[in-house]
Parts: structure tokens; sequence; C-alpha cells
């Protein structure tokens, strides 16, 4: 005889039901996607997310997908009605979903392209048959509020469901397709859940399969009453007895409870019982045996279901948690884990990126919400033995896929699985002093990894954007990571030794929510802010200043920031279980990077390092009450939350691209102070009295401090390595001579998904540029992998950097490289009432002889947004107008030229003169300048490495005395047929003609061109 709790039934018909709407989904929008989003009125970019009908019906594979999952969902279906007939004893309800069941059949099988109509009439039919259904059983169900909830809300999305369907099909509004789909998706996500709330009513019924003489194998479903309990304890006396009679002395308690040393640890201590065998077990119903090299664990679960195992314990010897190699071992898959959850983040942002707009690709983020799959029977096991090793042989490994589709798809399951395999380790652990010891090597693994980063200029050498060429080291990463992947189930085994007497009262639901979203909302903002030594250092530069610059650079001071990383996570467990100092420093840092006033150094020390003390020491008390709660649910709903305030961050920048995208609208300081504060909730609030702080042993802290202090030397090594290798000097200092470039570089990402800072370096390095202006170069945020791009060109190319509008601005970003001395830069955000902010810098250069030049590095608005770019193009005419120095604007204006917005940025107003006003090949990238003497003009292609090209400018800085001899006639300029006219020190490189190098080459004009001016 077989018996499982009946609870399962929910889980399973939840697993079915959404794996085959998200199966059908992924794979029709890797497969099909324009054709599933074409309807009969719009198709891409109008309608950009597919409607549940096309999406499961229009297309194979994704349909004979969808229809086979969906069909492996009818079992648990049909013992979904069973179960509630047992509860509620309803037949009409029975009734009433057997027929709904059937309409359900009716229009997932027959499709709309099959059958347009009958589809409707099934589809209706089921919709109308759900208010009984909903009502009949939540009349029945003592958990009646958040049923309550779902059903008001499905039906409630039935309005602006009407609604956007009259207007895609009355009015034929471009879009509205779209968003009737995500309504329509939503009542399919509403009603899964409706059904899966029944989870806890399924939780007094039992599933029982057993081999009967007459009737053979049936499945019967009974409530779990007492008529259970005597067959049961019958068999578990029969074996106690036996055990007892067998072996005395046989007894065992946890003595390793009650040693003084928490790496106290022997298997067993025996104690001699004497008396009935009811009085062995413990108040939590637990009760350990050993006999002959055998355990046997007996315990009566919260349903009072008695049930038992035995294992034969290993001979195998398993390291003490306090002995190096488990230190070791932990601290590398913690650090595996942050390297995989950061880099499928940085990979999902190419897709938007080149769709300019919602993907589908984005889904595969829900792989972190694997914990859910703890559920299912064998998943735990399978977790804790094979999951580090499948972590990091598909994680490391997904560099060897080409595709971008396949590998994201690749790094997706890798996230899914270290997700999992966290989850599982973390709450299979059987007493908080192990709970507090796997935290710390957890935190070292954190700041293992943002050190990592930092040595390999903020990328981490083992995510799938890097490879050999580009500076990876992912077949080292993979050898290590296997090897460490082997020992992890052997040296984590220490977990399970200590046994530990957990609350009598299994944690209220409010306490399980208060700290699933602490969770959720510490693990973004660890990734948000602390996974690159950088980050919190852009959130408070504010550039350059006459008297030096107005905050932190990153070199050195990324390295204080890793040593504040370290001192916090040394000091971690002080706080485990005593959250008001971390809370109120959290609080206090949260306000301050969250206020746009403060800046600069303020900002830095008493925001970004204060912050990061407030998190770390919040690690040890959350990973405790996550120990302690262990449900597979409160592991994915912090999950959950984690996604919603990633998402959220990304809709404070990216609002033109995404459904809904005004309410967070600029509003990064309030993702912040939300994430904060459920973390504050989550440590102040459920499990006070249960959390403390153990002992821990001298051993385990002398190992971690000697850690520490590697880390502290490898710190001072990589800030030694990472300093600036010279002094920048200009190119052609002899001719007083400006290279100044402009290209939008895709955040560092090339066409092939690959990190392109090498490629871009290789290329201004050969047309040995002096001055260039990057954008779309933000990429300190959780999509673009809190990389710091900035500093490893500045560096490769031994140029001063201006990284322009911070993190905290919601920008796309732009950056300003110079050969020449920044004396002073400003940053602007350009006029944006209704699109994105437009960042601008205004950075003055002390060149030739002490000439101050202006740069103006500036990213307009999109083309949709009108009002947008006529004022910002008012607004840069002012700001360039304000200056009679020589000036270089390097720019993204989207215009035509000669029209519109064009004559206010080349104008009387700001006195800007176009550095080629024949060429009428131009909608983006300008380049324009004043005072200065124009010698070449060049536009290079794009390669493999972004989407637009690199626009050069060659100028020639002039004394005040040439200004004023030459005049106005600086602008005048013949242009030259024969390159051999022009002196070679002036000259593009040669070898970008024809065919070029590594794709790149003269285009447009097929080669550069040549002025001859009046000085």
């Amino acid at each position: 005889m077989v018996t499982v709790n009946a609870s399962i039934v929910p889980v399973l018909h939840t697993v079915c039901a959404s794996a085959a709407f998200i199966a059908a989904l992924v794979v029709g929008c890797k497969l099909h996607y324009i054709k599933i989003i074409t309807n009969a009125h719009y198709t891409y970019p109008d309608e950009w997310f597919p409607s549940v009908s096309a999406t499961i019906g229009d297309r194979y594979p994704e349909r004979s997908i969808f229809q086979i999952l969906i069909a492996l969902t009818s079992f648990p279906r049909f013992l979904l009605l069973l179960g509630h007939y047992m509860i509620n004893k309803s037949t009409s309800c029975f009734m009433v979903g057997v027929l709904r069941t059937v309409t359900c059949g009716g229009w997932v099988y027959i499709t709309s392209t099959d059958d347009h109509d009958a589809h409707d009439v099934f589809m209706i039919s089921y919709i109308l048959l759900t208010l009984p259904w909903d009502l009949l059983v939540i009349r029945h169900s003592t958990f009646k509020t958040f049923k309550v909830i779902a059903m008001s809300t499905f039906f409630a999305i039935m309005v602006p469901l009407v609604y956007w369907f009259i207007q895609h099909n009355v009015y034929h509004r471009p879009g509205a397709y779209s968003i009737y789909a995500y309504f329509e998706w939503s009542l399919i996500i509403l009603d899964i859940a409706f059904d899966a709330l029944a989870y806890n009513d399924f939780k007094s019924l039992s599933l029982n399969l057993e081999l009967t003489s007459n009737v053979g194998n049936w499945f019967f479903m009974f409530e779990n009453k007492e008529s259970l309990q005597p067959a049961a304890a019958n068999e578990i006396q029969k074996v106690i007895e036996e055990e007892l009679s067998e072996n005395s002395n046989s007894f065992v308690h946890d003595a390793a409870a009650d040693s003084d040393d928490p790496d106290y640890a022997p298997e067993f201590e025996e104690s001699k019982h004497e008396g009935d065998v009811s009085d062995l077990l413990d108040d939590d119903g637990a009760l350990l045996l050993s006999a002959d090299n055998t355990e046997l664990k007996i315990m009566l679960q919260e349903d009072e279901d008695i049930s038992y195992f035995i294992n034969k314990s290993s001979s195998l010897r398993v390291p003490a948690q306090s002995s190096i190699i488990y230190i070791v071992v932990n601290v590398l898959n913690s650090l595996l884990f942050w390297t995989l959850l950061t880099s499928l983040l940085c990979m999902v942002w190419y897709f938007p990126l080149w769709y300019m707009g919602i993907s589908g690709y984005e889904a595969s983020i829900l792989s972190v919400t694997s914990p859910l799959l703890l559920y299912i029977p064998a998943i735990p096991m399978i977790a804790d033995i094979y999951g580090p090793l499948l972590t990091a042989t598909i994680g490391i490994g997904a560099f060897l896929v080409e595709l971008p589709e396949t590998r994201l798809l690749t790094a997706s399951l890798a996230a899914g699985i270290t997700s999992l395999t966290f989850a599982s380790t973390l709450r299979s652990i059987t007493n908080q002093a192990s709970v507090q010891m796997y935290t710390t090597t957890c935190i070292l693994g954190l700041v293992g990894s943002v050190i990592l980063k930092m040595a390999f200029f903020s990328r981490n050498p083992l995510w799938p954007i890097l490879n050999e060429e580009n500076g990876g080291w992912n077949k080292s990463g993979l050898a290590l990571m296997a090897l460490v992947a082997l020992f992890t189930p052997h040296v984590n085994a220490v977990h399970y030794q200590k046994l530990e007497t957990l609350p009598k009262r299994s944690p209220r639901f409010i306490s399980k929510l208060l700290i699933s979203a602490g969770f959720g909302s510490l693990i973004f903002s660890i990734h948000q802010l602390l996974t690159d030594a950088s980050t919190i250092i852009y959130w408070s530069w504010e550039g350059w200043a006459s008297n030096g610059s107005q905050g932190p650079l990153t070199w050195p001071y990324s390295s204080l920031t890793c040593i504040a990383m370290l001192l916090a996570a040394l000091t971690s467990q002080s706080f485990c279980g005593k959250p008001l100092v971390p809370s109120l420093l959290l609080c206090v840092s949260t306000g301050i990077l969250a206020s746009p006033s403060i800046t600069g150094w303020f900002n830095y020390a008493f925001g970004g390092i204060v912050y990061i003390f407030g998190i770390i020491w919040m690690i040890p008390t959350f990973f405790s009450k996550m120990n302690i709660i262990k449900s597979p649910w409160a592991y994915t709903l912090a999950s959950l939350f984690y996604l919603i305030f990633v998402l959220a961050h990304v809709w404070t920048v990216a609002y033109a691209f995404v459904p809904f995208g005004w309410v967070l609208r600029e509003s990064m300081g309030l993702v912040l102070i939300g994430s904060s504060l459920l973390i504050v909730f989550g440590a102040l609030f459920g499990l006070k009295k249960d959390v403390m702080k153990k002992t821990i042993s001298k051993k385990f802290w002398n190992r971690v401090n000697l850690l520490g202090v590697l880390f502290v030397g490898s710190i001072g090594f990589v800030t030694f390595r990472l300093a600036p290798t010279g002094t920048p000097v200009p190119y052609h200092a002899e001719d007083n001579l400006i290279t100044a470039g402009i290209w939008t570089i895709h955040f560092g990402l090339d066409n092939y998904m690959w990190s392109s800072e090498d490629k871009m370096t290789q290329l201004l390095k050969d047309m040995e540029v002096d001055v260039v202006g990057l954008l779309e170069t933000d990429t300190q945020r959780i999509t673009m992998g809190n990389r710091d791009l900035t500093s490893k060109m500045a560096h490769d190319l031994q140029m001063y950097a201006d990284f322009g509008p911070g993190p905290n601005k919601h920008t796309w970003g732009c950056i300003l490289l110079s050969k020449f001395p920044i004396v002073n830069s400003t940053h602007y955000l350009m006029p944006s009432p209704v699109g994105e902010l437009a960042p601008a810098i205004h950075a003055t250069l002390q060149t030739y002889d002490d000439v101050l030049v202006d740069v103006f590095v500036f990213h307009g608005g999109q083309e949709e947004d009108e009002e947008d770019r006529r004022l910002q193009s008012e607004e840069l005419a002012r700001i360039m107008g304000s200056t009679d120095r020589p000036s270089i604007l390097l720019s993204y204006l989207v215009t035509d030229p000669h029209e519109g917005n064009y004559n206010n940025y080349v104008s009387d107003k700001s006195g800007m003169h176009d550095i080629d006003p024949s060429d009428d090949d131009r909608w983006c990238q300008y380049i324009l300048y004043k005072n200065l003497g124009r010698t070449g003009y060049a536009r290079v292609s794009r390669g493999s490495v972004t989407d637009t090209e690199l626009q050069l400018g060659k100028f020639k800085v002039l004394t005040e005395d040439e200004l004023v001899e030459y005049g106005g006639s600086i602008y005048d300029a013949d242009l030259l047929d024969d390159e051999s006219d022009v002196a070679e020190s002036l000259r593009f490189p040669d070898n970008y003609h024809g065919e070029g190098q590594r794709g790149h080459h003269y285009h447009v004009f097929d080669a550069p061109r040549y002025y001859q001016t009046a000085w």
C-alpha cells in the first residue's frame, strides 16, 4: 500500500497546466513570433504580444506541445474534482466541474484555426461555468479569502478584456489586441491559481494505492482521520519493538543540540530507554533509532499521518562544517550562483534591444521560480546530488552555444537549476548553527564574485557573453566548478548531521508572506547595487570639477567598496536575529540614495557604503527565517518578488517600450524605497523568537578570517593591476589635431550577444581617436549586467573618462572618453515631458597650448516624441551658445539634415556648424563644431559590433590670433578629390579602405572626406 497526501493533486494540476501554456508561449515566440502576433488588422510592431488562442492553436509544434501537456493535466484535473466532492459532498459542484472540464477540452482541442465559432462557444461556456464552480468551491472551503480575491479579480478583468476586444475588432486600434492578450493571459493565470489554492483544503485527504485480492490496483481518496491511524501505528510499533529487542541501548537523541561545541556532531549518542514506546516520541513527534549502522526516523507530520523511513548510514567520513574544504566549496558555489543569476538578466536585455520592444524571450527569467518544483517527489534529492554539477556544466558551458536565442535558453535553464539547488540546500539544513555557517560562506561567495568582476574590469569571466576571444575564462572556470560540484553533495552532507527541534507551530501565513517578500527584495537589492564594485560609485558620480572629481572614481575606490562588503560579511553573524541596527542603516542609506539632491562623496559614503552594511547584515536573519519556513512556495514567492522588482527597476527607464510604463517612469527612488521597506518588514516581523545567534566554533571563524585576509590581498593585487598605465597623450600633438568620434554602442553587446568592449577598443585605437562620445552606455543596471565598460575602455585606450548621468538618472547613458584632461564637466537631463530622458555631457578639455575646447555629448529622444525633440534641440542650442570657446558636438539627433530641429542645432543661437552639410544620408548621428579648423570626416561601418556606424571628424585647434585672422572663413572649405594632397598625419588610416578590417570599412562615401580650408 502506498499513501500520499492529496495536497499533491493541486500541485500537479498547477504544474501541468502552467507548463502547457508556458511551453506553448515560449516555443511560439521562439519559432513563429511574428505570425502568432499578427491578426486581421495589424502585425509587428503595432502588435507585440500573442493571444492565448493564437499561441496554443495556430502553429505546429507549439499546438502539439500544448495539447500533450494539457492532456497530462486531465488526470490531476479529475482527481481535483473528486477531491472537492469528498470535501463538500456536493453533487452539483461535481457535475458543474465535469461539464466545465468538458468545455475546457472543447476550446483547447478545437482551435480557432480549426473552427473559430466552436472554439468561441466552448470558451464562453467555460467562462460562464467558472462562476458557479468558483462559488460552490468557496462555499465549502476553509481558506476562502484568497479564493474570493482570485475569483473577484478573474471576473473584474472581464471588463477591460471586453473593452480592448472592442477596440481591436470594432475600431481597429493598433496594439489593442496585444493589450487584450495581456488580460486574456491573466484569466488563464487566475484560473490556474484558483485551483492551486485547493492545496490547504486537500491536506485533509490522502491518496491510497492498494493491491487487493479481488479488485486489483485502485486509487482511493479518503479523509485522513482515525481510521488510518491503527494500521500505520501498528506498523511503526512493530518496527520499533524489533529494534528495541535487538538493541536495548539504541535509543538516540540529538546530542549535538545539547553540546556546547557546535562542531560536535557524533552520529548517535546511546542511552537506554525503558517504558512504553509512545514515551519515545518527543514534542515534535520525532524519534531516531540506530541499530547495525541503520538509522530509523519516525515523524508525526502536521496532518497527523505517521510516516517513517530507514536509511543506511554511509561509512564515508563527512568533512566538518568548520573545515576549509567546506568553506571553500560553498564560497565557490555561491560565487557561481551570483555568476549565473547576473548573466541571465544581462543576456535577456539583448532581445528587447534588437526588437525595440518586448520580444517574448523575457519570459526566460521565470526560470528562477524553479523552487516550486521542490513539491515534486525526488526533485529535492536530484537537486542536492546533481544540482551543483548541472549548474556548473550548463551555466558555464553555455558559452559553447553560438546562437543567441539558444544560449539564452541554456543560461535560463542553468539559472533555474541554481535557484532550485540553492533553495533545496537552505531549506534542508537541520539546525540553525549550520545555517549560520552556510550563510557566512554564501556572503563570502558574493564578495568573491564582486572581486572577480573587478579583476576583469567589471565583466565576470564565466559569463556566457564572454569567450576566449573577448576575455572569458570559461574553460578554466568550467573545469574548476565541475570539480567543486563533484565534492559538493558529500561536503554538504554535514548539514544533516545535527538535528534541531523546530518550532512546534508552523509560522502564520502573514509571517511567511512578509519573510518571503523581504527575502525576494533582499536578493533584488543585492543584485541591483552589490554585484559590482562600481555601481554605487556611479550612483554618486556627478562629473569633473576644476578642483578635481565631484565624487569617487572607480579606480581606486572600487576597492573600498569591496573592503566594505568583506567587512560586512565577516561581521554579519553578529546581527543574526537582531535586525534593528541593520534596519536603521538600511532606512537611512536608502533615503540618501533615493534623494536626487544628495550626490558626490556624501552619497557614496553615507548612502552607498552604509547601504552595503545594512543589506549584508540582513542576510543571516533572512537565511535563518527561510530555513525555518522550509516551504517551497515561500522560496517561489520570494523569486516572484525578486522578479517584480527587477521589472520595476527596468520600467523606470524603459517606460516608452513597455505596457503601463508611465506608472514607474523615472521612479528608481521609489523602487529602492519599496524594496528596502519589504526587507525591513520581513526582518522585524515574523519568527522573531525563533531566530537567534548561535555559538560557532573558533576554528570556523579562524578559517573564515584567513579567507578574508586572502580576499584583502586579492583586492590589493587587483587594484594595483587596474591602475592607469600612463598619462593619456593625443595621437597627433605635432599638428594640434583632435580626432573626435560619435558611436552608439548598444550597451556593449555585439550582434551575436558577445561582449563587445574589446572590438570597440580596437577600432578606436586604429582610428587614432582622441575624443569620443559613446551612447547607450549605462550598463550599471541588472539588465545590462552591472558592467563598467567606461572604465574598461578608458583603461585600454589610456583616456580620461566621464560616465555622464548615472544609473539613478533614468537615461540610456552617454560617456566621454578623452586623451585631453577634463577640466570640468556638467551633466544634463534634457527636457522630456513625454518620452525618454535625454542625457547630455558638457565637458571642457584642456588641449594644445592650454586652449580650452568644449565637447558636448548628447543622445536625443526617439522620433515618436516630437515635442520632446523640439524642446531638447532648443535647450541644447542654448547650452552650446552659452560658450564662445571652440566646441564639438558628438550627438544622436534623430532628424533629417537641414530640416526641422536640425536648424536649432545648427543655428546662430548655438553658433555650431555641420561638419559636412552636403552629407544628406544621416538621421541619428551628427558631428557639429565651431571655432575649430575642420580637416576631415569619415563614416566607418559598424561591423558586428552594434547597429550604428562610427562617425569621425578631424579638427585643428587654432590660436585666438588665428581665429581672429580667419574669422568666418574657417567654415568655408573645398572638398579635396585626391587624398595624396592631404598630409599623412592628417589622414584617416589607409587599411580601412575597400573591405577594411574585422568587418569595418569606410562606407557611404567609400572613403574619408578631406577639406581644403583658408587657414
